[in-house]
């Protein structure tokens, strides 16, 4: 029976640094589960690296074909934002272990939902806010980037998607801090070499 180990937390708190570092580790033999996006692709990104780009258009035909497992909508400075989970040819839970990262709470549950709770463990990682928006103004400080407005809308909003009491009620006990990274990254990888077995 496989499983989806699924990353989530606030923004900032390194969820896609240790997502590509546990994906290089091939004594976990983890699988890519690649989400999808309506939202605009950005300079070094491409079709499936990180994200499968979709308009608003086949986001809602996937949906009508009850192919979308998850998804959230966004409204962004940008405009409405969707990212989503697709039953797709390249989902195959009965044979594989997978590793992902969907950032938020409620995808988590939805995802669980979907497939049970005995195949989609939660890998919940958490940092000091300070750090997180030290993190966060430092990736938006880059010629490219430059989100200001978008990265303190979720920060803001982390703390209503993230409370203690959401968490609590998702049943989430385990955290991960990510205060150090290569600490951080061997618990996580204890873990799941211990569900494995």
């Amino acid at each position: 029976m496989g499983r989806i180990y699924y990353i989530f937390g606030k923004s900032a708190s390194g969820k896609d640094t240790l997502y590509h570092l546990l994906m290089e580790d091939p004594s976990l033999s983890l699988k890519s589960i690649i989400l999808y996006t309506t939202r605009p692709m950005r300079e070094g990104e491409q079709d499936g690296d990180p994200y499968r780009f979709k308009t608003e258009e086949e986001f809602q035909a996937l949906k009508r074909g009850g192919l979308v497992i998850e998804d959230r909508a966004y409204e962004t400075i940008h405009g409405l934002w969707r990212y989503f989970m697709v039953k797709d040819e390249h989902l195959s839970i009965d044979r594989y272990d997978y590793l992902v990262t969907g950032g938020v709470l409620s995808s988590y549950l939805a995802v669980r939902d979907y497939f049970g709770k005995e195949r989609v463990l939660p890998v919940y990682i958490e940092l000091d806010d300070g750090l997180r928006l030290t993190r966060a103004l430092a990736r938006e400080m880059q010629p490219e980037n430059r989100r200001f407005k978008e990265m303190c809308r979720r920060f803001l909003a982390d703390d209503e998607d993230f409370s203690e009491e959401k968490l609590k009620k998702a049943g989430i006990e385990r955290r991960f801090v990510n205060e150090d990274l290569n600490s951080c990254l061997s618990e996580i990888r204890e873990y799941i070499r211990s569900t494995q077995k």
